[in-house]
């Protein structure tokens, strides 16, 4: 399984180049990126993030002393703003609580003692925590997105019911521990999703289509159905 899923991140580097995720001038900027994403797209992160930027507010006391009535609107383009607004206050608030506001303060947290911590804030799930940990924190994790389980799925690598915790274990326990890696490997599946592997895919000119292997791999302990293209 190693083999292959280092082959699988060859191919798409190849293929693809690095691709330098996640944008942020800032820690903090992409910390609040990794919440306002929450199903939305990028671009309408963007626009929320200049606002931020715009009224002086895009750090961690800026967004403290806001009430939730002054933070909705300026994240309004990144869709469902006022629970986006909850959420955001809740992990400033959960960061000034634990950490005295202090980002690298809460860097130096052991990895699984902070995730657990990130879990229990409200509105931050798995994926948002991972987020928070690999791409703001540079800590070792792996990312698992809608796009890696739709393109593992498709070729019978996991089960289409596998859990967040099992893709994230496939990668994290048969790659070595490395953030760049893990950075780069989410990112890359990312575009292959975004791209080529959409709900009508276009195997005929991906870059995966003739890895040897590929389409055949399994993974031990998970049952699943071998529905080769199937929408997730």
């Amino acid at each position: 399984m190693r083999t292959l899923l280092i082959k699988i991140y060859q191919k798409l580097y190849d293929a693809y180049g690095p691709r330098h995720w996640w944008p942020g001038e800032t820690p903090f900027e992409v910390l609040v990126g990794a919440i306002l994403t929450q199903n939305t797209s990028w671009r309408n992160v963007e626009k929320a993030i200049q606002h931020l930027k715009d009224k002086g507010v895009l750090n961690a006391e800026g967004i403290h002393q806001l009430r939730k009535s002054q933070l909705a609107p300026l994240i309004r383009s990144s869709g469902y703003y006022r629970i986006k607004a909850e959420r955001l206050k809740a992990f400033v608030n959960f960061l000034f609580e634990n950490y005295d506001g202090n980002i690298n303060r809460m860097r130096r947290e052991k990895l699984e003692t902070l995730r657990k911590k990130l879990l229990q804030i409200k509105g931050i799930g798995p994926e948002t925590a991972d987020s928070i940990l690999l791409y703001g924190l540079k800590r070792p994790i792996f990312v698992v997105d809608a796009y890696t389980k739709r393109i593992l799925s498709r070729h019978g690598m996991i089960s289409e019911k596998a859990s967040y915790g099992e893709i994230q274990r496939l990668f994290m326990n048969h790659l070595s521990v490395d953030e760049r890696l893990f950075n780069e490997y989410h990112a890359l599946l990312v575009h292959l999703g975004k791209t080529l592997c959409k709900k009508v895919p276009r195997c005929d000119i991906c870059p995966l289509s003739k890895l040897k292997g590929f389409k055949e791999s399994r993974i031990q302990g998970v049952k699943h159905k071998s529905k080769k293209h199937s929408n997730p």
